[in-house]
């Protein structure tokens, strides 16, 4: 199984009471809370990709955690990830990568990228075929603009070829936020589950 999780930000005490006001009384319970969470999901064989930012501290400490971390890892590096970039446990380190997950195009970047490969394509049933995963805005302003974005992109239609009619424009834009699953790196199907709950929440009609 793979799965995905951003901005961890192991060893951040800040985001306990600023920007993402996590609300742990420490880095050090905030640390082992995320560690819990991550090792009670993953299995040793299962493949997390982190798109950035995954941790705040120094080599070492970076190190102590994910050596007691389950999983085979890799890293979609982000802009707070020095002390992670030449750790060994990570199979790979890269600014940008494409994989394949179950028949999908997944395009992995710690920045969100609005109009992104394979984004128009689509199953004879009109399901998606390529999803953005992506980091870095946390649950801040830049996300809600982000948010309408995607709104109204969904909300446009255009001549697509193949069909015959004006057709939305797909975007299946997916921020991973560590927070928004409550810590825990889900799966892409998980992911998009996820997803499509916080937007209904957000507005019935979304």
């Amino acid at each position: 199984m793979r799965y995905y999780i951003a901005d961890c930000h192991f060893f951040h005490r800040s985001l306990n009471d600023r920007m993402d006001c996590r609300g742990f009384e420490s880095a050090e319970a905030m640390n082992e809370y995320m560690i819990a969470k991550w090792n009670a999901k993953v299995r040793p064989n299962d493949e997390v990709v982190v798109l950035g930012d995954f941790s705040y501290g120094t080599a070492e400490e970076t190190d102590a955690v994910l050596k007691r971390l389950k999983g085979r890892l890799y890293l979609v590096e982000g802009n707070h990830d020095a002390p992670s970039a030449k750790n060994p446990r990570f199979v790979w380190v890269l600014p940008y990568k494409e994989l394949h997950d179950n028949g999908r195009k997944v395009v992995l970047s710690h920045y969100p990228i609005m109009c992104y490969n394979g984004q128009y394509r689509i199953s004879a049933s009109g399901k998606p075929r390529a999803y953005m995963l992506y980091g870095h805005v946390h649950d801040s302003f830049d996300q809600r603009l982000l948010e309408k974005f995607q709104a109204i992109t969904r909300a446009t239609k255009r001549e697509i070829y193949g069909h015959e009619e004006p057709v939305p424009i797909p975007c299946n834009m997916i921020n991973c936020f560590c927070k928004y699953s409550d810590y825990t790196p889900l799966s892409l199907d998980e992911w998009i589950e996820n997803d499509l709950a916080r937007r209904a929440a957000a507005s019935p009609e979304a």
